[in-house]
């Protein structure tokens, strides 16, 4: 673990500087020994750091340097309670799949067995990003992996499931994007009317379940008249 300030009021705690789900998951737990101290302005976590908001009026960045070294030195608490899993309904036909037909030509594969790949796979949320509520999955398989689109969208619609490289995401709301789309869901990824915005976080696990244009219909006017809720297991 190496500390080092970021600005002059943040520290940026970075682990091994790789994608892997046991780096993560020490990202995710200092970040919960963190949060319960209740001494810090905002915890930021990412693939393989932290960043960490310091109140300057509390502490000096060498005394919120110790005290993070103090905090993450202590056995931690039991991870599993903040473990979430969650099952998100994804539609893969048709228009909204707009790049299924290049996936499967990148892949050699069918749009059959690329839907079972997808929805076999438990994926892990590493981190939020690019846009408010965008979720960075992996990894994917190996067969499903495939490369960015060469000239990006100007827009991606909300609920737009993509793939790139060996990260499969869900675009929270319309935004420019280069990512393979191959489905998209109904649900509300980011909400500014809910307490907690984003559904999912660093740290969760999620699961595709493919669906229908016609339960993706009924889904969707669902989460618009509110009656529709996306509830996660905890692990």
């Amino acid at each position: 673990m190496h500390i080092q300030p970021f600005g002059d009021k943040a520290l940026l705690v970075s682990f091994e500087k790789k994608i892997d789900p046991e780096i993560n998951q020490q990202v995710i737990n200092l970040y919960h020994t963190l949060k319960a101290s209740a001494k810090f302005t905002f915890l930021t976590p990412a693939y393989c750091s932290l960043t960490v908001g310091i109140d300057r009026s509390r502490f000096t960045i060498n005394e919120a340097t110790e005290l993070i070294k103090e905090l993450a030195s202590q056995p931690p608490t039991n991870q599993s309670v903040y473990v979430r899993e969650f099952t998100i309904p994804v539609c893969y036909e048709g228009d909204f799949a707009p790049d299924m037909h290049e996936v499967s030509e990148i892949t050699g594969l069918d749009p059959k067995e690329i839907i079972a790949l997808h929805t076999a796979q438990e994926f892990r949320v590493y981190m939020l990003g690019f846009v408010a509520g965008f979720s960075y999955l992996g990894t994917l398989p190996d067969q499903l992996a495939c490369p960015r689109k060469k000239t990006p969208r100007k827009s991606v619609p909300q609920g737009s499931v993509g793939l790139a490289g060996h990260q499969t995401g869900i675009y929270p709301v319309n935004a420019p994007g280069g990512w393979q789309i191959i489905g998209q869901t109904p649900v509300q990824m980011f909400d500014t009317t809910r307490e907690e915005p984003n559904l999912l976080f660093a740290g969760d696990k999620v699961k595709f379940r493919a669906i229908s244009e016609d339960e993706f219909k009924l889904i969707l006017l669902k989460e618009e008249t509110g009656i529709y809720h996306t509830e996660a297991k905890h692990g």
